[in-house]
């Protein structure tokens, strides 16, 4: 019962609806038509609208009352997720699997995993996070998120179990119109440090480890999108996720450097799929690390 509303009442609503009078209602669910019509009533009285025009041969919903079923049937969707979390708690399930993503995982190779993990357990709310570099593993290490889905560096840390999943190569890339675009030939240290170098921060320690900083003058971004969006405007030079820049380099938007001892690891950066040695995962959280390392981990 919620205050004079209770989910009977909303089911009977419904099911008029849908079985399009109070008599077959009434078969569906197993009541007599007397039963049906004063649910209705006592909804009409409660709410102080009125749900049904019985000026006809059979009533049919006002305005005000088909609006209604479609909140109706909202709040019953929302009650049976309710019971079945509840439900799925009470079998061992946890109620809820949160994972955190950095930004520079690529998409795609995770969705065959997540699209089976929601049909394996339909009524389990997921909750993603995606912030600037470093947001994951902290979003580990404060207990917010079961499962990351991140880099690591430079190493492991020793309170997190970590399985290599995928690598990622990066790309160095400027637009067309920059000055080091045109330089035929690998770009040595010198060439770079007087360009704009547009960095993927930590936003809560942007003061922290950094990796492959070449430039004098670095411009930190917690976006990648927006660092995207600033390498096509011309406004510096950065590597890239192989992933998100293939295409602008085929239509020319961007143009991919050499750089002459890149320290980038030739091979990519790897992802792992990751979680805290002190926080045992749940049974969709196992699940899903299992069909993640099952469809997708390096060797």
């Amino acid at each position: 019962m919620i205050g004079n509303l209770s989910l009977d009442q909303l089911r009977v609503l419904v099911t008029i609806a849908d079985t399009g009078s109070f008599s077959a209602a009434g078969r569906k669910l197993g009541r007599v038509q007397s039963a049906i019509s004063q649910t209705i009533a006592t909804l009409e009285a409660a709410q102080g609208v009125g749900l049904f025009d019985r000026s006809g041969h059979r009533p049919l919903l006002t305005d005000v009352g088909r609006v209604l079923v479609v909140q109706a049937r909202l709040v019953l969707a929302s009650a049976g997720r309710f019971e079945a979390v509840a439900a799925g708690t009470r079998d061992g399930l946890e109620p809820e699997l949160t994972l955190a993503i950095d930004p520079l995982v690529p998409t795609a190779p995770l969705i065959d995993s997540l699209r089976v993990l929601s049909e394996t357990f339909p009524d389990l709310p997921v909750s993603f996070s995606t912030e600037g570099l470093g947001g994951a593993l902290r979003r580990l290490h404060s207990g917010s998120a079961a499962l990351g889905i991140c880099l690591l560096l430079p190493d492991v840390p020793e309170d997190i179990i970590a399985y290599p999943l995928l690598r990622i190569a990066m790309q160095p890339v400027v637009a067309p119109g920059h000055p080091l675009a045109n330089l035929g030939r690998a770009a040595t240290r010198g060439d770079l440090e007087p360009h704009v170098q547009l960095v993927l921060s930590d936003p809560v320690d942007p003061g922290g480890a950094a990796y492959g900083l070449t430039s004098a003058r670095l411009w930190r971004f917690i976006d990648l999108g927006r660092r995207l969006d600033f390498l096509l405007g011309g406004l510096g030079w950065c590597r890239m996720p192989e992933h998100l820049v293939a295409s602008p380099i085929t239509a020319g938007t961007l143009v991919p450097l050499q750089i002459e001892d890149d320290p980038t690891p030739a091979g990519g950066l790897i992802i792992y799929a990751a979680h805290r040695r002190d926080h045992a995962l749940g049974p969709a959280g196992r699940w899903l690390l299992h069909g993640l390392r099952n469809r997708l981990a390096i060797v």
